[in-house]
C-alpha cells in the first residue's frame, strides 16, 4: 500500500475512534509499528492537519485540513443523520462502514457547534426485521451496475423455479425485508424486477452496455409506475 493511502487510513482512523487514541491502537488497527505512527501524524501535522496530543497521552484531530467547513441547518444534519444510519441499518458491510465512514467525515469537517448538532441528532434509523439472506456478493453486483456490465445469474422465483437470465443490471432497490435489482432481462425481453436474496448464482461477463444504464432505468421507472397506477 502506497504511503499516501496510508496516511490517509490514519487520518480516517483518528476521525472514527473515540478520541483520544493512543498510538498503540492505531499502530494495531493500521498494522504498523508505533514508531511509524509517530512519524505519520508529523507527516500528516506537517501536511496542515492539526492533531492535538503526544506520545504516552494519545492523539484527537482538532481540523483536518484535508475537509474544508461545511455549514448546514438543523434539519438538514438530522436528515444527513438520518440518511446514513438507514444504510447502516439495511445495507450489506461494505456499504454499511461506508455510511460509518461519510458520518465521520462529515463530522470532522463541520465547526464544532454543528459537531454537537450531528452527535446529539435525535433522529435514528432501526430495523427490527433482518434482510433476507444474500448468496451474492452485494458489493460486486454494485459496482458491475455501476460498470455496466452484463452478468448471467441463477434465479429462483417464489415457486423455487430455477432459471437462467443474462442481464443489464439498473438499479438496487431497498425495499422493507430485502433488496430488489431492477433489470433488463434478456430472456423475457423487458425490464423485471428480481429479489436479490434469490440469485443463487452471478457470472460476472466481459460485454458492457455501456452508456444506456440511466436512459433503460428512467424507462424501468415508468414502466413500474403506470403498472402500478
Amino acid at each position: 500500500m502506497a504511503k499516501s493511502d496510508r496516511l490517509l487510513e490514519l487520518m480516517q482512523l483518528l476521525r472514527t475512534l473515540p478520541s483520544p487514541v493512543t498510538a498503540t491502537q492505531l499502530a494495531q488497527e493500521l498494522g504498523a509499528s508505533e514508531r511509524t505512527i509517530y512519524r505519520y501524524i508529523d507527516n500528516l501535522r506537517a501536511a496542515g492537519a492539526v492533531i492535538d496530543g503526544a506520545a504516552g497521552y494519545g492523539f484527537t484531530v482538532v481540523e483536518d485540513a484535508a475537509m474544508p467547513p461545511m455549514m448546514f441547518n438543523q434539519d438538514e444534519i438530522e436528515a444527513l443523520v438520518l440518511g446514513l444510519r438507514e444504510v447502516q441499518q439495511v445495507a450489506d458491510p461494505v456499504l454499511a462502514d461506508a455510511a460509518r465512514n461519510v458520518l465521520s467525515k462529515v463530522n470532522a469537517s463541520l465547526p464544532k457547534d454543528m459537531q454537537r448538532q450531528l452527535q446529539s441528532a435525535v433522529l435514528y434509523a432501526k430495523k427490527f426485521r433482518k434482510l433476507h439472506p444474500i448468496k451474492i456478493d452485494i458489493a460486486a453486483l454494485r459496482k458491475a451496475t455501476r460498470d455496466e456490465q452484463v452478468l448471467d445469474m441463477l434465479y429462483s422465483d417464489q415457486k423455487e423455479a430455477v432459471t437462467t437470465r443474462t442481464i443489464w443490471p439498473l438499479s438496487i432497490v431497498f425495499m422493507d425485508e430485502s433488496l430488489v435489482l431492477l433489470a433488463y432481462c434478456q430472456l423475457r425481453k423487458d425490464y423485471r424486477m428480481f429479489r436479490v436474496d434469490r440469485i443463487k448464482e452471478l457470472h460476472f461477463t466481459d460485454t458492457s452496455f455501456k452508456p444506456r444504464r440511466v436512459g433503460m432505468l428512467r424507462e424501468c421507472l415508468e414502466q413500474i409506475q403506470s403498472e402500478n397506477c
